[in-house]
């Protein structure tokens, strides 16, 4: 295995940064098509609590992003950069005009990629049609699946939207496409769901429902996996439900656990992109663990080696 740093440095030759950008996309689990709050744990930036400035066009988020990168980490390096449009489904709307703000990222300096954020059942065939053609152009192309679990009363509970069966098809269906586009699946642990005794209470997802999940997304041919915390933001529906009591949220030692026995499940060649959550201090109301980034990631370190 390797993590997304070292994936990427074997592919460009030098340290490459993800840099978030807002294309102004929505989610068809917000806008009415298929509901209308999201997923009951999405924040209200969509996971995309990091991104620029939407207000900002496309090659001034990049240059507000450089920037940023340029003051955590040592200028005296070659950095090269991934655009990765992070906010809501970045493969759902007007085709024409999300293409051409991709391809405004990519014009951009140092930039070598493009990364997307969608959910499986947001990626048409002509949208595929038009990364293969990035993809010819000598750019690297990621794609970002949201799927969260393999568990249907789980997903059905947190409104995802979709079956198992469009993940499993749409990852078929990228692989036949385009074999060189990356596809990435986003699991996340100590989610919810209700009670097998119809009872009205929660429980969180059992180790071996969370670890099913694992073993699907390598049964789909997953070229990389994102493993991630449950965190609780502030106005999101969780929170309602966290608060009163129904769910609880993981304890540390139980995460890094997990993130153990998920790491076993992973044939050799998976990429490891992320093993936790990164969620924006000021909003999360539970783990307070996952707000302490520095020692969570040492551990993790340390179990990946």
């Amino acid at each position: 295995m390797l993590t997304a740093g070292e994936f990427y440095k074997s592919l460009f030759g030098t340290k490459t940064y993800k840099i978030t950008l807002d294309a102004g996309c929505t989610c068809p689990n917000r806008d009415g098509k298929l509901g209308t709050g999201g997923c009951l744990f999405c924040g209200s930036r969509g996971s995309g609590e990091f991104t620029a400035d939407k207000n900002l066009g496309i090659s001034e988020q990049v240059q507000a992003a450089k920037k940023l990168v340029d003051q955590k980490f040592s200028r005296k390096y070659e950095k090269k950069y991934i655009a990765y449009f992070q906010n809501f489904t970045n493969t759902y709307g007007n085709l024409n005009e999300l293409s051409k703000k991709w391809e405004e990222a990519l014009c951009c300096d140092g930039v070598v990629g493009l990364a997307l954020g969608t959910r499986p059942d947001c990626i048409s065939d002509e949208c595929l049609c038009v990364l293969s053609g990035i993809l010819e152009k000598g750019y690297f192309v990621q794609l970002e699946l949201g799927f969260q679990t393999v568990c249907e009363e789980t997903a059905e509970f947190f409104h995802r939207g979709y079956k198992n069966e469009v993940y499993f098809d749409v990852v078929n269906r990228i692989h036949k496409a385009n074999s060189k586009i990356h596809v990435v699946t986003h699991v996340m642990f100590g989610l919810p769901c209700p009670s097998s005794d119809d009872s009205g209470v929660l429980e969180i997802e059992s180790e071996e429902q969370m670890m099913e999940s694992v073993r699907a997304v390598v049964k789909a041919g997953s070229d990389g996996i994102k493993i991630m915390n449950l965190y609780i933001l502030k106005g999101t529906p969780f929170e309602k439900l966290f608060r009163e009591g129904k769910f609880r949220s993981l304890e540390y030692e139980e995460y890094l656990g997990l993130v153990r026995s998920a790491l076993e499940l992973l044939p050799p060649g998976m990429i490891v992109h992320r093993l936790s959550g990164d969620p924006p201090r000021a909003d999360v109301v539970a783990p307070p663990w996952s707000t302490d980034k520095k020692h969570l990631v040492n551990d993790l370190k340390k179990l990946f080696e």
